[in-house]
C-alpha cells in the first residue's frame, strides 16, 4: 500500500514537471498538494477494493497485474474529475491524465523486481546441484522448469532448453533459452557445464527416446524422463515424477490417442468383471478402469495374496473385505456360474491365462484346461447371463501358432467367435505381443540375471520380439472393447519388432560391472521372429490407428470339451493342431450357412 501510494505521488509529480517542461512554479506545486493527496487516498480505496492487498495473487502474475490497471484507471478517472469539479482545476488536465500509464509502470515494475528477488531466492543451490538440460519446450517442459527453479531444495538446476521445433528457437522460459535441437545436445551440455539431460517429452515414442539415449550417452550425460502421457493422467507435473530412462521407456512406450467419451461409454455406471485381476495385465486393466467410474469393478483372481495386491493399489487399503474380490479358479465351471449369479457383470475382460511357453510344452494338458476349457466357462456363463461386452486377451502367438502356448490361445480366440453367434452380447479378443515388467518377462529376468553377475541368457543372436508398456496395453485393450465387432481379433500395433541381442547389451551396458551374454538356443515351440497377423489376415484398421480388425473363424465348444486330456501329452498337442489347423474350411461353412 505504501509503495503504491508513494508510485501515485511520484506520477503526479512527473508529470507535473513534464506538463511546465521541469520547471514548476512554487504556486502551482502548492496548487497541487490537495490533489496528490487525494490521489494517494483514492488509490488506497481502489487498491482494496480491487483486491491488491490481500495476497490473492502471486507478485506480477497475470491476474496481479490486470487488477492493477484496474485499480489505476478507476484511481484516475477519479482524480480527473475531482480535480476539475471538487478542487476547482488546480492541476492541468493533461497532468491528470499522463500520471495513470507512469503509476502503472511504476507499481508493475516493484511488483516484477519483487517476483524476480523471490524467484532467485527459490533456486537452488549448492556443489551437489545438478544441471540439467531440458528437452521438450512444451507445456509439460515448462512445468518441470518452474518447478525445479522453484523449489530450494530441488536435487536440478536447468541451464538450457533444447526443443526440435524451429518455431521455439528463441523461446525463454524462466529466464532459459532454447539453445537448439537435439541434435546440439553434446555441444549445449559442454557450453553449459550440464551433466545431465531431462526428456520433458510425455509424448515421445520409444524411438525418439532412444535416439535422445544415444546421444546423451556419447555425451557422458545422464538421461531422466517424465513418464508418458498414460501414466501422468493429465495430472500436474511435480519433481516426483522425474526418474530414470527405463527400458520399458527404450523398448514400448507409444503414443495412444484414446477416445474417451466411447470408453466412458461402455464402462462407466456398468458392472465389470476381471479374470487374472491379479496378474500384470489384470492388475493394470483395473487400475484403468477404476477410472472410468464403473458400478462395480468385480476382480477375480485364484492368487488370494495377487488380490491383495491390486486392492492394496488401486485403493490404498487392503482390508480384503469386499464382495467385489473374488477368489475362483476359471476351470471350475459351477464356481464360475455361482460368481456371474452374484454379480452379474455386464462387461467381462478376461485375463486369466497360463503363459509361460516352455512350461506349457512339458504340460500342454494344463494350457487347455486354464486357456481353452477356462474360457469356454466363463462365455457359458457370459451367454448365459447376458452379458453386453466380453474382451479375451490373446498373445501375438496364437497368429501361426507353433507352440502349445500358441495353440491354446488360438483355439481361446475362436471360442469367443463361436459365442458371437449364440449369444446377443459383444464378444471378440485383443491380441498383442510381449509387455514389458509383466512377471516372468524378458526384462525381469535379466535384471535379475545382471544383479547376480551374469551370464545374461539369450536364446538366438538374432531372435525379435514385439514389446509394449503394460499401461500401453491395457489403455488399447479398454479401447479395443469399445470399437471391437462381433467375432473378431483385434490386433494392436506393437511398432517394430526388436532385438533380444539388443536389449540385453542396453542393459548390460549400465551395469557396473563386465557381464556376459550366454547365447542357450530357441526352446521347443519358440519361434525366431513373431508375427501379429497370421497366414490369410489382412491388416485393416477401420476405426482405431492402432488396431486392427481380423476375423475369426468360429469353433464350438463341443469340440474343445472332447478333448481327451488324459491322453498323451503328444496326442494332446496334436489335437490341438488339428483344432487350430481347419481355418479354412470352418470359414467356408460358416458364409455358406
Amino acid at each position: 500500500m505504501v509503495i503504491d501510494a508513494l508510485a501515485t505521488v511520484t506520477s503526479l509529480l512527473v508529470a507535473l514537471n513534464l506538463r511546465f517542461e521541469f520547471d514548476v512554479p512554487p504556486d502551482e506545486l502548492a496548487n497541487a498538494l490537495p490533489v496528490l493527496l487525494f490521489a494517494m487516498g483514492v488509490q488506497f480505496v481502489s487498491g482494496v477494493a480491487f483486491g491488491l492487498y490481500v495476497g490473492r495473487w502471486r507478485f506480477g502474475g497475470f491476474e496481479e497485474v490486470a487488477a492493477l490497471a484496474r485499480s489505476v484507471t478507476v484511481t484516475a478517472l477519479i482524480v480527473a474529475i475531482s480535480n476539475r469539479y471538487l478542487f476547482g482545476h488546480p492541476v492541468p488536465v493533461s497532468v491528470t491524465i499522463a500520471f495513470a500509464p507512469a503509476a502503472l509502470v511504476l507499481m508493475a515494475g516493484v511488483r516484477w523486481t519483487w517476483r524476480v528477488v523471490l524467484e532467485r531466492s527459490l533456486r537452488p543451490t549448492g556443489d551437489d546441484v545438478v544441471r540439467v538440460i531440458v528437452v521438450g519446450a512444451g507445456e509439460a517442459g515448462a512445468q518441470v522448469v518452474t518447478t525445479m527453479l522453484r523449489n530450494p531444495s530441488s536435487p536440478y538446476l536447468p541451464v538450457a532448453l533444447l526443443d526440435d521445433d524451429p518455431v521455439k528457437r528463441n523461446l525463454r522460459l524462466m529466464g532459459l533459452s532454447v539453445v537448439g535441437g537435439r541434435v546440439d545436445l553434446a555441444d549445449a551440455a559442454d557450453r553449459f557445464g550440464a551433466t545431465a539431460v531431462v526428456i520433458a517429452i510425455p509424448s515421445a515414442d520409444a524411438g525418439a527416446l532412444r535416439d535422445l539415449a544415444d546421444r546423451a550417452a556419447q555425451a557422458h550425460l545422464d538421461v531422466m524422463v517424465l513418464p508418458s502421457v498414460t501414466e501422468l493422467f493429465g495430472g500436474p507435473i511435480g519433481l516426483s515424477d522425474i526418474r530414470p530412462l527405463s527400458e520399458a521407456d527404450l523398448l514400448g512406450r507409444r503414443v495412444i490417442d484414446t477416445d474417451l467419451d466411447s470408453i466412458a461409454g461402455y464402462l462407466t455406471g456398468r458392472r465389470v468383471l476381471v479374470t487374472g485381476a491379479g496378474g500384470s495385465i489384470g492388475s493394470e486393466l483395473c487400475r484403468q478402469i477404476y477410472r472410468y467410474a464403473p458400478s462395480h469393478l468385480v476382480m477375480l483372481e485364484r492368487d488370494e495374496s495377487a488380490l491383495h495386491a491390486v486392492q492394496l493399489s488401486i485403493e490404498g487399503r487392503a482390508m480384503l473385505d469386499s464382495r467385489d474380490l473374488v477368489v475362483c479358479d476359471i476351470r471350475d465351471a459351477e464356481r464360475v456360474r455361482a460368481v456371474f449369479d452374484e454379480h452379474q457383470p455386464e462387461v467381462v475382460f478376461h485375463a486369466a491365462a497360463l503363459k509361460h511357453l516352455p512350461l506349457l510344452e512339458m504340460h500342454p494338458t494344463e494350457a487347455v484346461k486354464t486357456n481353452c476349457i477356462g474360457t469356454e466357462n466363463l462365455l457359458l456363463a457370459a451367454a448365459d447371463h447376458g452379458v453386453d461386452r466380453f474382451v479375451n486377451i490373446s498373445t501375438d502367438k496364437a497368429a501361426d501358432p507353433s507352440s502349445v502356448l500358441g495353440l491354446s490361445k488360438r483355439v481361446a480366440e475362436r471360442l469367443p467367435a463361436s459365442a458371437s453367434e449364440r449369444a446377443p452380447g459383444t464378444f471378440l479378443s485383443v491380441r498383442f505381443g510381449n509387455v514389458l515388467g509383466s512377471r516372468g518377462s524378458v526384462l525381469t529376468a535379466f535384471r535379475a540375471q545382471i544383479e547376480a553377475g551374469g551370464p545374461v541368457t539369450v536364446t538366438h543372436r538374432d531372435v525379435t520380439r514385439f514389446f509394449m508398456t503394460i499401461e500401453e496395453a491395457a489403455q488399447l485393450v479398454i479401447q479395443a472393447g469399445a470399437v471391437g465387432r462381433d467375432g473378431e481379433a483385434l490386433v494392436l500395433d506393437m511398432g517394430e519388432p526388436v532385438r533380444i541381442d539388443d536389449v540385453a547389451r542396453r542393459l548390460i551396458e549400465r551395469a557396473d560391472r563386465r557381464i556376459d551374454i550366454a547365447y542357450t538356443g530357441l526352446r521347443p515351440g519358440e519361434k525366431m521372429h513373431e508375427v501379429l497377423f497370421g497366414a490369410g489376415e489382412i491388416d485393416d484398421r477401420p476405426i482405431h490407428h492402432l488396431i486392427a480388425h481380423v476375423p475369426v473363424p468360429p469353433l464350438s465348444a463341443e469340440a474343445v470339451w472332447s478333448m481327451n486330456l488324459s491322453a498323451p501329452d503328444a496326442e494332446v498337442v496334436e489335437e490341438l493342431r488339428r483344432l487350430c489347423g481347419h481355418d479354412s474350411v470352418d470359414s467356408a461353412i460358416v458364409l455358406e450357412d
